[in-house]
């Protein structure tokens, strides 16, 4: 097996190149991040009003693909959704090199491939979608959708993420199948979650633009549906928190529920602190933050429920003919 070069850009580019499991589940770690920090980051599009900041797509004025002097859009609200774009095509940029890495790894996993290039694809239709957002001068269900692929986009990350340190034996279940049942119910109460706050934004103040249309609803009605399913998951949590210590469940299934249980109490808690306080724009984003955090400690819980073995040991190349040694 060859050394570890020192070189970080070495190390780089073999992580890509020459991958192992562990620099392949280092890439998708980075996917879940980026596409996490994306959220935040278009939460600060909207607080800030910047929904329209670059009022064309692709371009973010009719003659210009970068910020330009306009004095319809201030400066600032052109930076701020010109980041949230280019940060886009650094997500992609991450979610290329996954796919590349996963090709390259050997011994070749194909379900390692198809999760991996299901994320470079995914940022390209949500990058449309945008567009969409745009040119619908943000209408909250285009705006809706938008926000919706981002936690589509993170089951292909953190699957990734999780298998590429898993063996490929057939899932063995590690709690009883009321439990793993329980679980899944969570993760469809955490979805429906997702759906409804879209909705309380899109009828709340936030639209990210000034003359933005928004829902017709009454916003104590939509906030009021939305805290009632969050508390449904919040019960559903602690009944699958409950139902792993009586089974038995291995330490990783139950810290992941507790993990989990930690995220909700810290996610209600900003909710009902943003709504009394009238719902202040840096809250907004930390609540947008918290909502995939939750949703990602969902998805981690529903594979802690089952088994696949270790990974297999990466398979050390054949030394080139450059490489070989010389005689004497």
């Amino acid at each position: 097996m060859s050394e570890r070069s020192p070189n970080p850009l070495t190390r780089a580019r073999d992580a890509v190149w020459r991958p192992t499991p562990g620099s392949l589940r280092l890439l998708a770690l980075l996917g879940v991040i980026g596409n996490a920090a994306i959220v935040a980051t278009g939460g600060a599009v909207r607080v800030t009003k910047s929904g329209l900041g670059c009022p064309e797509w692709p371009r973010c004025t009719g003659d210009s693909l970068v910020p330009t002097h306009s004095p319809e859009h201030p400066a600032l609200n052109m930076t701020i959704e010109f980041g949230n774009r280019m940060l886009t095509f650094v997500v992609l940029a991450v979610g290329v090199l996954v796919f590349v890495a996963a090709l390259r790894l050997r011994p070749r996993r194909k379900d390692l491939v198809w999760w991996a290039l299901a994320q470079p694809m995914s940022v390209v239709a949500q990058a449309v979608i945008g567009g969409i957002v745009v040119l619908t001068e943000l209408h909250p269900a285009s705006v809706s959708l938008h926000f919706l692929v981002s936690p589509a986009l993170l089951v292909f990350c953190v699957i990734l993420w999780v298998r590429a340190g898993e063996g490929e034996a057939p899932p063995r279940p590690l709690a009883p199948i009321r439990v793993r049942r329980l679980a899944a119910g969570l993760v469809a109460a955490c979805a429906a979650v997702l759906v409804a706050g879209t909705v309380v934004t899109g009828t709340g103040p936030h639209a990210g633009d000034a003359e933005s249309r928004r829902w017709g609803f009454n916003i104590e009605d939509v906030t009021r549906v939305h805290s009632a399913l969050a508390w449904i998951t919040v019960a559903l949590t602690v009944l699958t928190a409950v139902a792993l210590h009586r089974t038995g469940a291995p330490p990783a299934a139950r810290r992941r529920v507790h993990e989990l249980i930690a995220l909700e109490l810290a996610q209600g808690a900003v909710g009902y602190i943003q709504y009394f306080m009238g719902v202040p724009g840096p809250l907004v984003v930390l609540h947008m933050l918290g909502s995939v955090l939750m949703w990602i400690a969902a998805w981690r819980l529903v594979c802690a429920l089952r088994d696949r073995g270790t990974a297999p040991a990466p398979r050390t190349p054949e030394p080139t003919a450059t490489e070989a040694p010389q005689p004497a």
